[in-house]
């Protein structure tokens, strides 16, 4: 009797736990250079090291970030105010059961914030193949114009206007064919 109350617990409990295992983590920008720093990798790294994506949570640590944030109505500083982080820093309203040890938010806008969280598909294994990588959680975006809006709008308080072809010419970061 007891060894089958145990069993139908097991059952029942078992789909909790692997949905907990499946969740994917975010790994951080450091996670993500390990592999995607080389020329045959296009360097992606330091595109986006020499990027103003590298430095959007540091800009919220500026006088002028503040200024503006108390002119908004804000009684927080810029860089604990929800309404600047979500466009300044990749994953600073995730939960940190799905931070994993080396990502940082500090990192700014990071490979994450567009590609998806990346504990799934950051292996080498897996990274070989597209298809692959996409299964396992990778996102490639084929309309960047519906995606890059949700930051470079006219609701931010510095938004210029925003020119995504030439735009992407500045942060593009394929892999070399």
């Amino acid at each position: 009797m007891i060894i089958k109350y145990f069993l139908s617990l097991l059952i029942l409990v078992s789909p909790i736990y692997v949905s907990i295992a499946q969740e994917k983590k975010f790994v951080g920008v450091e996670a993500c250079g390990m592999c995607h720093k080389t020329d045959k990798q296009g360097k992606q790294l330091s595109i986006w090291q020499e990027s103003k994506h590298s430095k959007a949570y540091e800009t919220l640590k500026s006088e002028e970030s503040n200024r503006i944030a108390k002119e908004k109505g804000f009684t927080t500083l810029a860089v604990e105010t929800p309404e600047c982080l979500k466009c300044h820093a990749s994953g600073y309203n995730v939960d940190a059961s799905l931070k994993m040890e080396k990502f940082k938010v500090e990192d700014g806008v990071q490979c994450e914030t567009c590609h998806g969280p990346g504990s799934e598909y950051k292996s080498l294994k897996v990274m070989k193949s597209r298809e692959e990588s996409i299964k396992n959680g990778l996102i490639v975006h084929d309309s960047l114009d519906k995606f890059c809006v949700n930051c470079h709008n006219p609701e931010s308080p510095t938004f210029k206007e925003f020119d995504l072809t030439t735009m992407w010419e500045k942060i593009k970061h394929s892999v070399p064919k």
